[in-house]
């Protein structure tokens, strides 16, 4: 019997990281939110205090009817800074659905009352949990089109957890990823104070879908995929550059889009947009 083997290997190219950032993300922080690693991050305690949460922002929820209800848990790392707005928010717990994507917009919102050290306002390191429920929405387009989408079904429920309390773990830890990338040596470095960008590590790495059109016609081989890692651990701009045969060319996009990563870190603090490569291997073994 003929089985199904695909692997999935990352490969961070040499691409500088200001060419990176030159492709717009689809979900960023408010621009005035972006610490941008200037600013020296305190950890709470030895007389920093806590930032206090005061509100975020209220997202679109369903309107209409709404099934296949869904619950889970994303964890985010940010800093809030001293005028006490979010920023360097990223994956630390991933659920690689669209909920991913809804928690980012709530942070991305959210404001507090900054930490203090000696009366003085500060930057500080925080963990921010966020419970979700998610269901989808059944529409109509304005030519009378059946649609669906993932819609929040209620207002997420937010958790701010510092470094003081043990490292927030997700409800639902991904296996380890499938996917591998190539450490250190190709890293891009930064000519500006003697920086270097530490590679992105995949979260959540899914598996593509291997089609019956392929499968029947018996089609291997590696299609190769660029994109970019944003700051926040979130695939954009996917584009094939080898490609296979087109339903697994779409196949393998269509898993990269649900990659949650931890973004590339400059000078191991600050997270930076990335370019990498993916190349999807799709393999038929006999038994």
């Amino acid at each position: 019997m003929r089985t199904l083997w695909i692997t999935t290997l990352l490969l961070v190219l040499a691409a500088s990281v200001a060419a990176a950032q030159q492709t717009t993300s689809a979900i960023q922080p408010d621009q005035a939110s972006s610490s941008g690693g200037h600013e020296k991050v305190c950890d709470v305690g030895g007389g920093v205090t806590v930032p206090e949460f005061l509100s975020t922002t209220a997202l679109e929820t369903a309107l209409g009817k709404c099934k296949d209800n869904q619950k889970g848990k994303v964890i985010l790392s940010l800093v809030v800074d001293a005028n006490g707005l979010p920023g360097n928010i990223y994956f630390v717990g991933p659920l690689g659905t669209d909920a991913d994507k809804f928690a980012l917009r709530a942070v991305s919102g959210d404001r507090f009352k900054p930490a203090t050290l000696n009366g003085a306002p500060v930057a500080v390191h925080e963990w921010m949990e966020l419970n979700l429920n998610t269901c989808v929405e059944h529409f109509k387009d304005t030519t009378g089109k059946k649609e669906s989408a993932v819609r929040l079904s209620s207002q997420p429920e937010q958790k701010v957890r510092t470094l003081a309390s043990p490292q927030p773990e997700a409800d639902n830890p991904s296996p380890l990823p499938r996917a591998m990338i190539n450490p250190a040596p190709n890293a891009p470095h930064i000519d500006r104070a003697g920086g270097w960008v530490i590679a992105p590590k995949p979260l959540t790495s899914p598996e593509a879908n291997y089609t019956k059109e392929a499968r029947k016609a018996g089609i291997t081989g590696i299609c190769v995929v660029s994109l970019i890692v944003d700051a926040q651990g979130m695939p954009q701009n996917p584009r094939i550059i080898k490609s296979l045969y087109p339903g697994l060319d779409q196949s393998a996009i269509d898993a990269i889009l649900r990659y949650r990563f931890k973004p590339a870190m400059k000078n191991g603090v600050e997270p930076v947009p990335v370019q990498i490569t993916v190349e999807v291997n799709f393999q038929l073994y006999e038994r």
